[in-house]
């Protein structure tokens, strides 16, 4: 860590007759974290990339937890996250990969093969 992260844009569709679609992996950055925050469980993206937060300071915040590696079409994405306490880990995790790996698929057309997750904290609700 602590380099300067380099953006790596990828063509999702090439036809010669209507053009061509590129997408930054930061996009894809932001869709699999608004997938991960929508799962009941989840409190925060790793740096405490609250809803409220992301409100204030856009969706660039929302990708800093995550990091996506795509070579020939196929995605993995690795995404740190602050759960909250109460959860099943195994249960949120696991709904959190399905939907991850759905919500890219979906938006983009490509193939996701791992949503590899690290648990970086357990917050407690706020009363």
């Amino acid at each position: 860590m602590g380099k300067t992260e380099e953006r790596n844009i990828y063509t999702i569709q090439a036809d010669e007759n209507i053009g061509e679609v590129k997408i930054a992996d930061e996009v894809v950055a932001i869709i699999a974290g608004l997938a991960a925050m929508d799962v009941e469980g989840v409190s925060s993206m790793a740096g405490n990339a609250t809803r409220e937060l992301i409100s204030k300071l856009g969706m660039r915040t929302l990708s800093k937890g995550v990091r996506v590696d795509v070579l020939d079409g196929v995605v993995t994405v690795a995404l740190a996250l602050n759960l909250k306490y109460g959860y099943s880990i195994m249960e949120v995790c696991k709904k959190v990969q399905d939907k991850v790996k759905t919500a890219i698929e979906n938006m983009t057309g490509l193939s996701v093969a791992d949503v590899n997750i690290r648990i970086v904290s357990v917050d407690m609700e706020e009363a």
